[in-house]
């Protein structure tokens, strides 16, 4: 079955961490939230290096460090090297090197993460747009804290038309008390400013795919995620496998809502996935069936049968049913009582 034409989560009879040489995970709303190490993530992790998996963190926060998010997770019980971690600044810092002289002086609307990564690829880093000679504008998550004024910094940078990089632009990111602005959101105030547009270098789009494929050389790679439109599209533009986690942004309603590109390979409640096999969803006379589960289309509604078992195979069932029923399109169906018997 070709990606595009994805109608169904895939089996695997191999626990995933053994099928795959490299886990790419995300961090936020996959190993952590608000700082805090998501449940079983820090156990699972630790067996699946222990049996020989290598792990990589992507991410497309570029407000720390690879050093600090390292110590982070260092902190968590999660032993990583800073080469380990990879994010969104030293993929949008590769990006701008690419493109302007070496040395150039670059305005950094956002954390020590960008500036950081800038210095990497012997890029300045600076704080005012009346800094002659300035080359480029580069824009992160720089967190709770950033000022506004940064965001008018930004723009009468690019309204004298200095090119402009965005580290991403996911609009949300995931902490401890529920979901926030994320990068995307600040972009958004800029690009209302402005009327310009950034070149982008986080997930979904190749730069950060480059970068971590440079950086990990994994040969066969698993990328881990919880949000479709970053993790999961990213990992279906790089043309490789992908497992979303239930335990950050995207939640069972819209993943069988999922268009094609944000299909993921496999779906897992949390990192305990990676230990596992994955079941297979099997078509049935009127519908698909996992796990004791039945999902069938029927009437403009998403019908589920079935009392017992794992409500993550009930959503596999689900997901085979709606993007069946949907093709290359997004499902219409009504799913609602069908979701709500499985309380994910």
């Amino acid at each position: 079955m070709s990606r595009q034409s994805r109608t169904s989560p895939a089996a695997s009879e191999r626990s995933l961490h053994q099928a795959y040489d490299t886990a790419l995970l995300d961090l936020d709303g996959v190993v952590y939230a608000g700082g805090e190490a998501i449940a079983h993530a820090v156990e699972s992790l630790a067996a699946a290096r222990a049996d020989g998996m290598h792990l990589a963190y992507v991410t497309n926060n570029a407000l720390r460090t690879p050093d600090a998010v390292a110590e982070h997770l260092g902190e968590l019980g999660i032993p990583t090297e800073a080469a380990e971690v990879i994010t969104s600044a030293q993929a949008v810092a590769r990006l701008i090197a690419e493109q302007v002289e070496p040395g150039s002086k670059v305005l950094v609307i956002g954390g020590e993460g960008l500036r950081v990564a800038l210095r990497e690829r012997g890029l300045v880093p600076v704080e005012s747009a009346d800094e002659e000679g300035l080359a480029a504008v580069v824009q992160g998550y720089g967190g709770p804290e950033l000022a506004w004024g940064r965001f008018a910094e930004a723009s009468y940078a690019i309204n004298r038309g200095v090119p402009w990089y965005a580290s991403n632009t996911d609009l949300t990111i995931p902490g401890a008390r529920g979901i926030a602005p994320g990068n995307g959101a600040a972009v958004e105030v800029v690009r209302i400013a402005t009327g310009a547009e950034p070149q982008v270098a986080g997930k979904p789009l190749p730069p950060m795919h480059r970068e971590t494929v440079l950086r990990t050389g994994a040969r066969r790679p698993l990328v881990v995620g919880d949000r479709l439109d970053t993790d999961i599209e990213g990992a279906f533009n790089g043309e490789v496998d992908s497992l979303l986690v239930l335990t950050g942004v995207t939640d069972a309603a819209q993943l069988v809502r999922a268009e094609p590109r944000h299909r993921p390979t496999y779906v897992d409640r949390d990192l305990r996935g990676l230990l596992t096999g994955q079941p297979e969803v099997e078509r049935a006379a009127e519908g698909f069936c996992c796990g004791g589960w039945t999902a069938v289309a029927r009437d403009g509604v998403l019908e589920l049968q079935g009392e017992d078992g794992d409500p993550v195979d009930g959503l596999r069932a689900l997901c085979a049913a709606a993007w069946t029923a949907a093709g290359d399109g997004v499902c219409t169906l009504d799913a609602a009582k069908a979701l709500a018997r499985l309380g994910l």
